[in-house]
């Protein structure tokens, strides 16, 4: 077959070698097998040694339209999404034109023989590929051949930017679970179209990749099985949940590690028990009630179950339960863009609820991050007696990352001011008393007790209306300025309790940046530019929880001007820093966007180089 390549650009064709440094986006169909063929582009360049970032582009719908998956190769570690395209591949009918549209000129274009755009561009490399062709071929089932076509792309791709083989077979073998049958007749498409393409396929761009070293010691995981794992390690002991995009995907990990990691040896019985709820409100009050009856509690949902649960969470923060909220934010409101990334429910989840209400909020920023809030939220739930919600969005939960390996939780388990037989007998003796809401230690937080207790005094009625110190009704005004000041207090004397920012400074800077979450790799990308094109040094802040430290008055306080960086129209993240700090919001700037995509270094220079 004589490949129909178009002779690229003079410019083009004269550009030296572009090595580890490229974007590769895929066009296919939803439902078609591709995710596959994806991961295992990215992990093989990932066994090379190649720091990677892949992100999913994906529907609402179950199957059929279109999906796109970007890889991004960064010999400097630059992980953030980026708007260029160098390579692209199209399998998608429906898209082809799109997707050869956004590739940029000199760049390269594999395309699926069957396939034609209305015009090919002659300032790019074009490729085709007999997928259908080699499919067939390859002997796989007829059921099976729309899924091992994808494999090709991988093959053709391997054979022109120098990927390793055995690198692609043991990505394979990974995804497989080591099952050899699978393996072997999705690596035999793999080598047949690298075959075909070294035989047929003339090398007309400049892209290649090389074997480095800068992925040693890392690993390649998804945000939601990260803080899946790091709450099962935290001890987690109940889990309520109902699925929904993008966070089924944690609770669908810590039902599938229960028996390897929480399956007592002994008995032989679960040591976590996870209940799929009927809907999202039997998901947050079985959780609460798992709290009140003394488990570790958590449930998982995104905005919309937010939405449903704010009664439950009031009654959690009036009656001081501890449980656990993880939040995978997708873009709302309504529906939304069920599968698009935001930081769009700040404001909303910090006051969540009616009334006087303010809550903790964890920003998880990578898989370590995840990991570790998965246990920590645990700790500090119990330890502030509290609702917890950890923030993360879908780029982190449903991406995959690299990071370092887990780590096992430092310390031993924080179960709080919790008291049980022995220590109300000791109250007891020492003449002192016990009441449920009652501040002993001048921290705003009580003591509590949990079912299970047997002494006689440990019982007290809970409620989420008015009660005093000691959980008795009372409409008493005083009584009920008394208890709220309390629990305010114990939210601003509990902030040593959350992670504290973290500060990256530059010399000659007098502006600062402010972000948190999924941003972080756009803003380390971004300031690099900014120093090295545009001469602009800057100081960064990374928020990780709020209510805020006191390092995040003393940033702003400190700089000219702080351009705040987040993922959301309304630039929800600096309301409430104008908010906290009124005498300094003429200093905070800010910089933010939705549009259901993860910001872009060259977005955030664009708002702050002028």
């Amino acid at each position: 077959m004589s490949p129909e390549t178009l002779s690229p650009s003079a410019s083009a064709a004269a550009r030296p070698e572009v090595v580890n440094d490229f974007s590769i986006t895929v066009g296919t169909i939803n439902g078609t097998g591709s995710q596959t063929s994806n991961l295992t582009i990215l992990r093989a360049l990932f066994k090379m040694g190649i720091p990677v970032s892949g992100k999913n582009l994906f529907p609402s719908n179950i199957q059929g339209l279109p999906t796109w998956y970007t890889i991004r190769a960064s010999k400097d570690g630059f992980i953030a999404r980026r708007d260029r395209h160098e390579i692209v591949v199209a399998m998608n009918p429906a898209t082809i034109d799109d997707d050869l549209a956004m590739l940029m000129p000199g760049g390269a274009f594999f395309y699926a023989d069957h396939l034609r755009p209305r015009q090919m561009r002659d300032d790019v490399a074009a490729y085709p590929m007999p997928a259908r062709k080699l499919a067939r071929e390859s002997g796989a089932p007829p059921k099976l051949r729309d899924y091992v076509a994808n494999m090709v792309y991988v093959g053709v791709l391997a054979h022109m930017l120098g990927m390793d083989l055995e690198a692609i077979h043991q990505a394979l073998d990974y995804h497989f679970h080591g099952k050899e049958k699978a393996t072997q007749l999705n690596f035999k498409v793999v080598q047949m179209a690298a075959e075909w393409a070294a035989e047929n396929l003339e090398k007309q761009d400049p892209f290649r990749v090389a074997p480095m070293d800068a992925t040693r010691g890392l690993i390649l995981e998804e945000g939601n099985e990260a803080l899946a794992l790091g709450a099962l390690f935290g001890g987690l002991q109940f889990l309520g949940w109902y699925p929904i995009t993008p966070a089924s995907s944690v609770a669908e990990t810590i039902n599938q590690y229960i028996p390897k990691l929480r399956r007592d040896p002994v008995t032989g019985k679960n040591t976590v028990a996870s209940i799929q709820a009927e809907d999202e409100l039997a998901a947050i009050n079985m959780a609460i009630g798992a709290g009140w009856a003394g488990l570790r509690s958590m449930t998982s949902t995104s905005g919309p179950g937010i939405s449903l649960m704010a009664e439950a969470v009031g009654l959690a923060y009036y009656a001081e339960v501890p449980v656990v909220l993880v939040n995978v934010q997708r873009v709302g409101p309504s529906t939304g863009l069920p599968t698009r990334t935001q930081q769009g429910d700040v404001t909303f989840t910090y006051f969540l609820s009616h009334g006087d209400t303010e809550h903790v909020m964890l920003f998880p920023a990578d898989i370590n991050e995840a990991f570790e809030y998965g246990w920590r939220s645990l700790d500090i739930a119990e330890r502030l007696q509290a609702p917890i919600f950890v923030l993360m969005d879908l780029d982190l939960g449903m991406n995959h990352w690299m990071g370092r390996p887990f780590e096992y939780p430092d310390r031993p388990l924080d179960r709080g001011k919790i008291l049980w037989e022995e220590d109300l007998k000791r109250w007891a003796e020492e003449g002192r008393r016990w009441c449920r809401y009652e501040d002993v230690d001048g921290d705003g937080v009580p003591y509590r007790t949990a079912m299970g207790n047997r002494y006689p005094g440990a019982a007290y009625f809970t409620r989420g209306t008015g009660h005093d110190e000691c959980a008795r009704y009372s409409e008493d005004p005083e009584v009920w300025v008394r208890v709220n000041q309390r629990i305010k207090k114990k939210y601003h004397e509990g902030r040593k309790y959350l992670p504290k920012p973290v500060l990256d400074t530059m010399e000659r800077a007098q502006a600062g940046i402010i972000a948190y979450g999924t941003t972080h790799p756009a803003i380390v990308e971004a300031r690099h530019m900014l120093l090295t094109e545009h001469d602009f040094p800057t100081d960064y802040l990374r928020v990780r929880a709020v209510p805020f430290h006191d390092e995040v008055r003393d940033f702003i306080a400190s700089h000219d001007v702080v351009y705040v960086v987040e993922a959301n129209r309304d630039g929800q993240l600096a309301q409430l820093l104008r908010m906290t700090y009124p005498e300094l919001a003429t200093r905070i700037v800010s910089h933010s966007r939705s549009d259901g995509l993860p910001l872009t270094a060259e977005w955030v220079v664009s708002g702050i180089s002028h």
